[in-house]
């Protein structure tokens, strides 16, 4: 915990020193859109968005999740219990974008491909891209499951991603979306899993955008909750850093979606952020 606020704390630090000349270059970075993307983030929140990295452009990606808030001072309010995900993501074509992440809860590692499958024009209302998780829980041992086999660790996502840009302040996105995993326990979840999600990104400023989403499971037996979540983006130069609130504490696009625990009602949820740099 101490190393990441001394982190945050010089990272931010030089960010304000150099913010008068990344603010120069926040409209011109290597794109190859010919008009304005529906979100500035890859992420709504903590859900992918359509937006995709340039050819050959490279982010380094940092999110963390605190503990929950409802727990007061008996756990600073969450900061004592934290979930880190850091990831990279390269783009191989302006298309098509690779990602490789590691998030300490259940020592997840993800491997996904993002690709743009539709771009919103004059003949077409809307953005589609596609994209697709493989996940390894490496956390999983043999004491607890004698017969454990390395496929038990995998679980897999697949999400059509449809956004639309009304206008300069709004945007809207449409996540259809199927999780699968090899290991589950029946009584609390099912093996197949299908969500609906809505998120949307409101533009207040500048460099300052809210963005909310939820997504609904169909798992109608399932112990967790669906999750929702709201956030801020601030745009500095090479920097989206977000700012949110979500009743989800894990990173990793699969446990995000599937295993939440917190409820917005009993005040059990989670302060966070992402923080990208784009190379």
């Amino acid at each position: 915990m101490t190393k990441t606020l001394l982190f945050l704390s010089i990272f931010l630090s030089g960010l304000a020193y150099s913010q008068e000349d990344l603010l120069k270059d926040i409209d011109t970075l290597k794109t190859t859109e010919t008009s304005p993307p529906a979100f500035k983030a890859l992420q709504v929140v903590t859900a992918q968005s359509t937006k995709l990295s340039a050819k050959n452009e490279w982010y380094i990606v940092v999110a963390h999740r605190f503990g929950d808030i409802s727990t007061g001072f008996k756990n600073f309010f969450g900061l004592d219990d934290a979930s880190t995900k850091l990831g990279v993501i390269y783009g191989v074509t302006d298309g098509l974008s690779l990602s490789f992440s590691r998030e300490t809860n259940m020592k997840t590692f993800e491997g996904a491909a993002k690709y743009k499958l539709v771009k919103q024009n004059d003949n077409f209302p809307v953005d589609i891209v596609g994209y697709n998780v493989m996940a390894v829980n490496t956390d999983l041992d043999k004491d607890n499951y004698p017969h454990l086999k390395f496929g038990d660790r995998l679980s897999y996502l697949t999400q059509a991603l449809i956004s639309r840009r009304f206008n300069d302040q709004f945007s809207l996105q449409l996540t259809p979306s199927y999780v699968h995993k090899n290991l589950y326990d029946p009584n609390i979840e099912d093996k197949n899993q299908f969500l609906a999600g809505l998120g949307g990104r409101y533009k207040v400023s500048k460099r300052i955008s809210v963005n909310a989403e939820y997504f609904v499971n169909f798992d109608n037996h399932s112990f967790y909750k669906n999750p929702l979540s709201l956030g801020v983006d601030i745009e500095t130069g090479g920097h989206v850093f977000q700012l949110l609130f979500t009743n989800s504490q894990l990173n990793s696009d699969i446990g995000y979606l599937s295993n939440a625990t917190g409820e917005w009602g009993k005040g059990h949820i989670f302060f966070g952020f992402n923080l990208y740099r784009v190379f």
